[in-house]
């Protein structure tokens, strides 16, 4: 059976008709090229993150690097008097630009978070992020929260639709190039979960339909098909995230106890996106195998396939629409009439369907 399903994939009629060998290669070969450019770029722009994050919250001013004036030299007194002033007043001036760009910089990170009593001396160092907000305790939320119920969906919206968190999505901690390998990964999951739905009793009921797609008869497997991927690429982005990690050290009290967290939590997260790259390209190359065989013996069914992911992932695109008008309702009033800390719970469970 093997022997057969190479024949027909590398076959030339295989090859032609495989789309679903063609689709998964690329998406292997994305998947190298986010991880060689994660691991090249994005991982030490990451740490510089989280450096800036730690400088900001305990007031660290920049290194500014001064520059060696050279010694003076016999014989050129005027001159090399001359020229050292001018190399004294160039650095003077360039210190006192970089400290007017840092000065500029906090101020514009710093924003105003005054209590309810006007106190314009709380302030947070940092702007509280969605996830932040949204996963905040009851008293933070009380203290710091003051999204409208719009606000507070487009901010669900952010963080759990995949198109808008992967590219239009800029206030979290995690990697760029981190979210859009697990965006073309979701995609190849949705297309070998549905390919493992398609059974005997589902080829006979394309061979009754006379080739006609039965958009009723595959309902319950689209359903079945997109809980499960979703299940599965929610665990999967618990390991590609480092929300979580960078939270913990921002939330640490003291600048020692900071840069402490901060090595251990480098290292953890250096071994989550080992791993999930790992994971990523296994699965994408047993999908690869499955898929390429299930297409070159079932060439006329890859269609029904194409289709059936393409419903099943779109409507993972849909349903955050409508999922996350729900946790406002009950958060949104919990927070305003206060004392309602049993409804603030629920909006938090809501929330992570």
């Amino acid at each position: 059976m093997v022997i057969k399903c190479y024949k027909l994939l590398f076959s030339s009629k295989g090859l032609i008709s495989n789309i679903g060998s063609y689709t998964l290669l690329t998406l292997i070969f994305i998947n190298i090229i986010c991880s060689i450019l994660f691991f090249i770029i994005g991982y030490s722009l990451l740490l510089n993150k989280i450096k800036k994050i730690i400088e900001i919250k305990f007031n660290i001013p920049l290194e500014i690097k001064k520059t060696n004036i050279p010694p003076k030299r016999k014989g050129k007194k005027k001159r090399s008097s001359i020229r050292s002033k001018a190399k004294v007043d160039i650095m003077d001036e360039n210190i006192n630009y970089q400290t007017n760009n840092y000065i500029k910089e906090k101020e514009e990170i710093n924003d105003k978070i005054e209590d309810k009593d006007g106190d314009k001396n709380n302030k947070m160092n940092i702007d509280l992020n969605d996830y932040e907000l949204n996963s905040s305790s009851y008293e933070d939320a009380i203290k710091y929260d003051h999204r409208t119920y719009f606000e507070y969906y487009l901010s669900l919206i952010r963080t759990k639709h995949m198109i808008i968190f992967t590219f239009y999505t800029y206030n979290d901690y995690n990697p760029r190039i981190i979210k859009i390998s697990l965006f073309f990964f979701s995609f190849g999951l949705f297309y070998i979960v549905n390919a493992l739905f398609f059974n005997d009793s589902t080829m006979h009921q394309i061979y009754e339909d006379h080739g006609v797609f039965n958009f009723i008869f595959q309902i319950p497997q689209i359903i079945y098909s997109t809980i499960i991927s979703v299940v599965i690429r929610t665990i999967l982005s618990l390991l590609s995230s480092s929300e979580k990690n960078i939270i913990e050290i921002k939330n640490q009290k003291t600048l020692e106890e900071a840069k402490n967290t901060a090595k251990k939590k480098q290292k953890c997260l250096l071994i989550k996106f080992i791993l999930f790259f790992i994971i990523s390209f296994s699965f994408l190359a047993f999908s690869w195998y499955y898929i390429s065989c299930f297409c070159a013996v079932f060439k006329n069914t890859q269609l029904y396939l194409i289709k059936d992911t393409a419903i099943s992932f779109g409507t993972s695109l849909f349903y955050p629409f409508v999922i996350n008008l729900i946790p406002g309702f009950f958060r949104i009033h919990s927070l305003k009439n206060g004392k309602k800390k049993c409804l603030y719970r629920i909006s938090k469970i809501i929330q992570l369907i």
